[in-house]
């Protein structure tokens, strides 16, 4: 469920670099709505202020990437959604060029994550929902990892616990059929002891399945 894979950048743009159709302020910047194939291939369409990328717009990689949203000073600012060659998107909002607010990142193997971010990180109040599964962790993160109060989520059963750095350090059923905390608590404390969180859910999974 990796998110932090090597971003793609734009390319700086000036008054003379690349080709360029649109409009122009005074002193020949780049201004108003207009259109740019950049010198490494990459090619924007939407709008300018006094040379750079201020407004909506389209930014489009070679890479296959793309950015459809809002720019200020050259750089992803408010809300917009980005298309990753791997096939994953990101919509919600950014700062300074980054993944920062509210947004939802679907990954390429249909896993959604929704909440916030802070600096491309899952960071704050979100919910990760496994595709494979339909287990959902709903709580906080931290430096893109789980991170405090969270809980686990199963169509039949609820398992409220802490997380630290990524691991789980407690947990404890609330069962919502006729199993007792009695009988799920010494099965769920041996899974506690798995260090990857997706084989952690995987055979939580499982587990539960078979009740």
């Amino acid at each position: 469920m990796s998110d932090d894979e090597a971003e793609e950048i734009e390319e700086e743009e000036g008054v003379y670099l690349g080709e360029y159709e649109g409009g122009r302020n005074e002193r020949d910047e780049r201004h108003g709505y207009g259109k740019a194939i950049l010198p490494n291939g990459d090619t924007y369409e939407g709008m300018y202020e006094n040379g750079k990328r201020n407004g909506s717009g389209v930014y489009r990689f070679k890479n296959g990437a793309r950015y459809d949203g809002t720019y200020e000073d050259n750089k992803r600012q408010g809300q917009g959604t980005f298309y990753y060659p791997d096939g994953s998107t990101y919509e919600g909002n950014w700062s300074e060029g980054l993944r920062y607010g509210q947004g939802k990142y679907t990954y390429i193997n249909g896993d959604t994550y929704e909440g916030e971010w802070r600096d491309h990180l899952r960071h704050g109040r979100g919910t990760y929902t496994f595709a494979s599964t339909k287990l959902q962790y709903i709580g906080n993160w931290k430096a893109g990892k789980m991170d405090g109060h969270g809980e686990l989520v199963h169509p039949h059963h609820r398992f409220i616990g802490t997380w630290k750095d990524g691991m789980v350090m407690d947990m404890l059923p609330h069962v919502s059929n006729f199993l007792s905390t009695y009988m799920l608590l010494p099965k769920i404390q041996n899974l506690i002891a798995i260090k990857s969180l997706e084989i952690f859910c995987w055979r939580l999974y499982h587990f539960l399945f078979w009740l």
